[in-house]
């Protein structure tokens, strides 16, 4: 006899649990505590299975039917319920993974940031964090579990790693909390709870005597045509090393004598014009006919489809002698800047060419041409008084601005 939800309604609790069928094999189960509980009794490749359709009343006669009519239809069509609820529940479980979460998050935030940090940050994740949380759920990291990982960060010497990875996790967690898988960033509760981070400026060369011979060590570099390139054009450009190691040929115009790096390469996330002086328009000419008909100026020795390592210049500044205490990659930047400040150079012209831009909207839209007459000619000085410093032993000589006599 089927049931009625009233039928339902008058069963009472018993002694031991007793069971009411509704046919098809739909059955009510009764508990000594009053609860009433819907289960499906089914046969698949010769084997019987029970699975819940849950409590009565949350789930009303009428529905539990209706489950039971959709399992009957998975059965006809060959898949076992058991299991594809299994399945339906690891897929939810692995979009709720923390690393699911995190990669989520950065997709969505990818198109504000600048290509290079989407992947160092995409990088750091990979290498630190997933192999140990990347596969939990979200919901179940708690501020211990977040602290042990970070403290083996640390454990390796990387105390700035270990800050920026707690600081990545803490803006993952808290998408999750916004898109309601986790309740709270466990993150918030590990202030104070790591080393310090001491500040260390980039190493770099600016008196004119080491600077010459810098640029000499450079030019008597034995190695690949790509890695001297690279060495030569670094002080002349003096953008930023992961600027550099990325630029691709599409980006640079020779007989313009320009390279426009696009804003997804940049840290503001804006444009940036880098005007070319004569001897760096030298030094990728000879370039071009080595590495012109692929995507990089600087390609990777491995494989022409990535550009050189982050540590490729570091690595042949290493190779030439100068420690991490002396010079980096960061340096020229450094170089440059002092240089050019201290001859008397507009302070904004420099600022500008280096990327530094003022980024408060009370000073009006960017604009990627901004002072670039006065940048062209600034460049080309520069390229001069380095060949000057060579040339002259790294003599104190004066950087001679364009049209002075």
């Amino acid at each position: 006899m089927l049931l009625t939800s009233t039928a339902i309604r008058n069963l009472k609790p018993k002694p031991k649990q007793y069971m009411k069928p509704d046919g098809q094999g739909l059955w009510l189960f009764v508990m000594p505590n009053g609860k009433k509980y819907w289960r499906f009794n089914y046969r698949f490749s010769g084997k019987r299975n029970i699975i819940s359709f849950g409590v009565y009343p949350e789930v009303s006669l009428a529905q539990a039917r209706e489950k039971r009519e959709e399992t009957r239809k998975l059965i006809a069509n060959g898949t076992d319920p058991s299991k594809a609820r299994k399945d339906e529940k690891a897929k939810r479980d692995g979009a709720n993974t923390f690393e699911a979460v995190a990669r989520e998050w950065i997709e969505n935030n990818k198109g504000a940031w600048a290509e290079r940090h989407t992947e160092s940050l995409t990088k750091r994740l990979e290498r630190n964090v997933f192999p140990s949380l990347g596969k939990r759920p979200v919901s179940e990291i708690d501020a211990q579990e977040l602290l042990r990982v970070l403290r083996e960060i640390e454990g390796r010497g990387v105390i700035e790693t270990a800050h920026r990875c707690k600081q990545v996790c803490g803006q993952v967690f808290r998408y999750a909390v916004a898109t309601g898988r986790a309740s709270h960033d466990p993150s918030t509760s590990l202030r104070g709870a790591l080393k310090p981070v001491k500040s260390v400026n980039f190493a770099a060369i600016t008196e004119p005597d080491q600077i010459a011979g810098l640029l000499l060590a450079i030019d008597g570099y034995q190695g690949s045509i790509v890695v001297v390139s690279a060495l030569r054009l670094a002080p002349l450009v003096f953008v930023r090393p992961g600027e550099l190691r990325h630029a691709e040929w599409s980006e640079i115009n020779l007989d313009g004598a320009m390279w426009t790096i696009p804003g997804g390469k940049m840290k503001g996330n804006r444009d940036h014009m880098v005007p070319l002086s004569r001897q760096a328009v030298e030094i990728l000419r000879g370039l071009h006919s080595y590495t012109g008909s692929g995507r990089y100026v600087f390609p990777s020795i491995r494989t022409s489809a990535r550009a050189i390592s982050e540590n490729t210049v570091n690595a042949a500044l290493r190779k030439l002698g100068y420690s991490t205490e002396e010079m980096t990659g960061h340096g020229f930047r450094s170089m440059a800047s002092t240089r050019l400040n201290e001859q008397g150079y507009e302070g904004d012209h420099i600022e500008m060419q280096l990327a530094h831009v003022e980024r408060s909207k009370v000073r009006g839209a960017y604009n990627r041409a901004k002072y670039l007459p006065q940048r062209i000619r600034m460049m080309q000085d520069w390229a001069d008084y380095l060949d000057t410093l060579k040339a002259g032993g790294g003599k104190l000589i004066p950087l001679r601005k364009s049209g002075e006599a």
